[in-house]
């Protein structure tokens, strides 16, 4: 069973710029994509071994958004988390399976200056309460772009964005991020990717299009798949594909047991 995740940066350029090529190499039973910037009835995706579509669109045009792909149909669905404040950008859906929720998620940016912090922090707390309810029922995966290096491995330059006495540090490494991500994992989700490769350097997910950073490696890793602790047993691996183009953001995958 293969699960991906991408953040696309707008699904209409990423489908000019190999997004099916992709997705048939790689075969993936589900496909998660975040900031599609875009409404279904503006895209034209053929996607034949994808019989189960869903999106959930930003009310702002060309912002935001998040869809799945599914050859597998859920049970049920969820378009956000049922909170107003956070619910008008597309930045959530989930998918109840046979053993699982699969929560595609998009956490907002905290922007420069940190502008939205204070927002993005309450939307974090949020989030983990939304999914802790659907751990009540059953195991949760969530996946996507959760917008924030949770450790010093997870980017190139971390002395010079991380917080201090003199800065606030920069959005995506505050420690106020940092501590969110924390959180997340106390509460009882596993980061897959540091439970195969807790030591491996220099494996980022997103690269800024200024100064050659993705030719230089000079990267973020802000894109998981965390998963609850009793899901961990099912888990045969975890993945970075960082010569995939098309965004400033790589996939990244699990491989699950059947």
């Amino acid at each position: 069973m293969k699960i991906i995740s991408w953040n696309v940066n707008g699904i209409r350029a990423c489908l000019k710029k190999g997004f099916l090529d992709f997705v048939k190499k790689e075969d993936p039973d589900i496909i998660c994509i975040q900031e599609t910037k875009a409404h279904p009835d503006q895209v034209d995706l053929v996607l034949d071994n994808y019989k189960y579509h869903y999106w959930n669109s930003a009310e702002k045009k060309g912002y935001s958004g998040t869809a799945v792909f599914s050859k597998t149909e859920p049970y049920a669905i969820i378009y956000g988390m049922g909170i107003e404040e956070h619910d008008n950008e597309g930045r959530v859906i989930a998918l109840e399976f046979d053993k699982y929720f699969l929560v595609n998620v998009y956490t907002p940016n905290s922007q420069r200056e940190l502008t939205r912090l204070d927002y993005r922090t309450k939307w974090d707390d949020d989030f983990r309460k939304f999914i802790k309810n659907l751990e009540k029922k059953k195991l949760v995966i969530v996946c996507g772009d959760l917008n924030v290096a949770h450790k010093e491995i997870d980017l190139k330059n971390p002395q010079t964005n991380k917080t201090t006495s003199s800065r606030p540090g920069n959005a995506g490494f505050t420690d106020t991020e940092r501590e969110s991500m924390t959180n997340h994992l106390e509460a009882g989700f596993v980061d897959t990717f540091r439970h195969f490769y807790p030591d491996k350097e220099h494996e980022y997910t997103w690269w800024s299009y200024m100064f050659n950073a993705r030719a230089n490696n000079v990267g973020w890793r802000i894109d998981y798949f965390l998963v609850s602790k009793a899901l961990t047993k099912k888990l045969k691996d975890a993945f970075i594909l960082p010569n995939v183009m098309g965004s400033d953001h790589c996939p990244i995958g699990i491989l699950l047991k059947q």
